[in-house]
């Protein structure tokens, strides 16, 4: 009966390695955990800077609570100059108890839920070693199996077509047939992007801020141009891989749920025939 009601040309390949799919699940482990307590780590000093110094008057995000003219209170968010009411979101959200709290981020989205920075921290420096040591795993594996070069490298008619691939991601057409058997040009761009840019700058921003690796590596501190540099470069980077994952998991929900979660745990993917 499957036989019969498969379609023709419709076959099953097998796409991900056992090391990539492992590395896989433990880094969405690592970046759930890696989000939440930072945020809880953020939301001790809810503003970012660029330098040495934190400066209150030459802060570049500030995250607070203020009160209106009448009196009632206002989450506000400004960002170099301008200042955006946030009320309920960031800078002043209910807290577990259903009180008004304020704070940069709310509850529901840091870890723990309550304000406890040491807690934070140590979830947050856990996992930063277990993510570290998961991506080097995953490059050590890339590197000797050549997936990065034969399964992430653009080649250069996928770079001529990027145009043609962007306008096909906007009207939700996905490759099929020979095509869909491997990554198109925009997700090679934005994994190796994510691998190679925005994770390297996360660890060693984050190593940048820890005092005792400034002490082992001081030049650390001036590469990023001080701490403070470290640290706004280090939530940017952060926000771009967050920004990453939405989009990932956007494209998964609109190409085929089971078929890509499929993929990512037993390895075998659907390659719909062309049309």
């Amino acid at each position: 009966m499957d036989a019969e009601n498969k379609a023709i040309g419709e076959s099953v390949i097998f796409r991900h390695a056992l090391v990539v799919r492992l590395t896989h699940w433990v880094n969405v482990l690592c970046l759930l955990v890696l989000l939440m307590s930072g945020l809880q780590i953020f939301n001790a000093h809810s503003r970012l800077y660029f330098g040495n110094n934190s400066v209150p008057e030459n802060a570049v995000l500030v995250m607070r609570a203020a009160q209106k003219a009448d009196g009632t209170p206002v989450g506000l968010t400004t960002i170099g100059n301008t200042t955006f009411d946030t009320t309920g979101v960031l800078g002043l959200s209910t807290s577990a108890g259903g009180q008004l709290e304020a704070r940069g981020f709310p509850s529901w989205i840091t870890l723990p839920s309550y304000r406890d920075l040491a807690t934070g921290r140590r979830w947050h420096f856990f996992f930063a070693w277990a993510f570290v040591l998961n991506g080097l795993a995953y490059l050590a594996y890339s590197l000797w199996s050549g997936h990065i070069k034969r399964d992430l490298a653009p080649s250069r008619p996928q770079l001529r077509n990027i145009g043609h691939d962007i306008l096909e991601h906007i009207r939700l057409r996905f490759p099929k047939g020979e095509e869909a058997k491997h990554y198109n040009v925009l997700q090679k761009l934005a994994y190796l992007a994510v691998i190679f840019v925005l994770l390297p700058l996360v660890v060693l921003t984050g190593l940048t801020m820890s005092p005792g690796l400034d002490a082992a590596f001081p030049f650390l501190v001036e590469v990023f141009g001080g701490r403070q540099s470290a640290r706004t470069i280090h939530f940017l980077c952060a926000t771009g891989i967050v920004l990453f994952v939405i989009i990932h998991v956007g494209m998964v929900l609109v190409s085929g749920v089971w078929n890509n979660m499929r993929s990512m745990i037993t390895g075998r993917y659907r390659i719909e025939p062309a049309e």
